[in-house]
């Protein structure tokens, strides 16, 4: 039964989802690397496909922007379309000067700020997720096999682009930060899709390629290395994908 998000029919959705923000970066997945692709949703121009990657059943589905509707595609996959695993794929900023512009990233677990946790669940205790333990063996297993380089670590999930804030705002976000992990990079959906996994008994994953960083303000990505690494962290979730 359709929800109020999306139209598509239950069975028409995987079991695995990968999610990316950019509804027409799921386009290219699908064009690129998936056979016998069916488009399963269009509501909101968030064009999903379900297709095969080497004879894998899979779904890509744009999520948009932002922790709010991350959490409404996260929910309803989740809760009424029977996904057991989704892997987020995106970009991201570097706050730390050992992640360079272009490393894939794979996060541990993601810190926030918001109060997604008390508005969805009425937690207000949680600021911390984390990511899948098996998934995430399972995609540096994939990596360490296709000699895929990637670093881990822990994200600040954050309601707005930080980009924008001066340096002494960016200051005083970094002092916020809990003392007991190292947040190397920033993005702005992974907290609500862990969170959310965590909630229904699910998993989840999320890949990252780094595309700005405050060390390397001076970097001027083209547009066929963006795609190549880009195309490293799909590749890495898809060939994951074929052992989940």
């Amino acid at each position: 039964m359709p929800t109020p998000h999306i139209e598509a029919e239950v069975g028409s959705i995987a079991p695995i989802v990968i999610t990316a923000g950019d509804p027409k970066r799921c386009q290219y997945i699908a064009n690129k690397y998936l056979k016998n692709v069916v488009l399963v949703n269009s509501v909101r121009g968030m064009s999903a496909y379900t297709g095969e990657y080497k004879n894998k059943k899979i779904t890509v589905f744009p999520v948009g922007m932002g922790m709010p509707s991350m959490g409404i595609y996260a929910y309803e996959l989740y809760k009424f379309y029977d996904v057991e695993v989704m892997i987020r794929i995106g970009t991201c900023g570097s706050f730390n000067e050992d992640f360079k512009i272009l490393d894939t990233v794979l996060l541990d677990g993601s810190y926030t700020e918001s109060n997604f946790a008390l508005s969805i669940n009425r937690d207000n205790q949680t600021h911390l997720s984390y990511a899948s333990p098996a998934v995430n063996q399972i995609i540096e297993e994939v990596a360490q096999e296709k000699n895929i380089n990637y670093k881990k670590g822990y994200g600040l999930c954050n309601e707005a682009f930080d980009v924008y804030l001066t340096s002494e705002q960016l200051e005083d976000l970094f002092s916020s930060f809990p003392k007991s992990i190292s947040i190397v990079v920033s993005e702005m959906e992974a907290f609500a899709l862990f969170y959310i996994a965590k909630m229904l008994g699910k998993k989840a994953s999320c890949i990252l390629t780094i595309v700005d960083s405050k060390y390397q303000k001076d970097i001027i990505v083209t547009s066929e290395e963006r795609e190549q690494k880009l195309d490293n962290m799909i590749l890495l979730a898809l060939e994951s994908c074929l052992k989940i």
